[in-house]
């Protein structure tokens, strides 16, 4: 039930992503929209992808697939909220060099998003260990871009 409430609320996010920088007419909107992407990438990631990975929660292969395709697909959609004037209009976490520093942010943007597909691909085998494996590849991605990019 809960991967389910995820998937939903992940393909609320696709069918909104597509005119992205539209829907942003306020800066607080797209730092909301971020936010709300990275909340839920988050859980999918840390909470079920994590849990199993760290032992906390017991492998179950289909949830794992279904987890890590949902965080493959959400790491696809944060970046366009990120535009100029969107450091400001709402509490946000993210520092200033996220428009500084905008071309090491891409990288790392794009690093996440090549070890999400790592990790989906990782977790179809159905393989604890390769779940592991990607698990800690991705998780070191997001912490380098938080190290750098946020305050948390």
């Amino acid at each position: 039930m809960k991967n389910l409430s995820l998937l939903i609320l992940a393909s609320a996010f696709v069918s909104l992503a597509t005119p992205a920088s539209a829907q942003f007419r306020k800066p607080e909107d797209a730092i909301k929209y971020r936010q709300s992407v990275m909340t839920v990438q988050g859980r999918a990631f840390y909470g079920s992808i994590g849990g199993m990975a760290s032992g906390r929660t017991p492998f179950d292969p289909k949830v794992a697939a279904d987890s890590a395709e949902l965080v493959a697909m959400l790491a696809k959609l944060p970046w366009t909220a990120f535009g100029p004037g969107t450091d400001k209009g709402a509490p946000t976490d993210a520092k200033p060099a996220v428009w500084t520093d905008s071309v090491k942010f891409k990288e790392l943007a794009d690093k996440l998003q090549a070890e999400t597909v790592k990790l989906a691909a990782a977790a179809k085998t159905g393989n604890l260990d390769n779940l592991k494996s990607a698990y800690a590849a991705t998780r070191e991605t997001c912490k380098s871009c938080h190290d750098t990019f946020t305050s948390q």
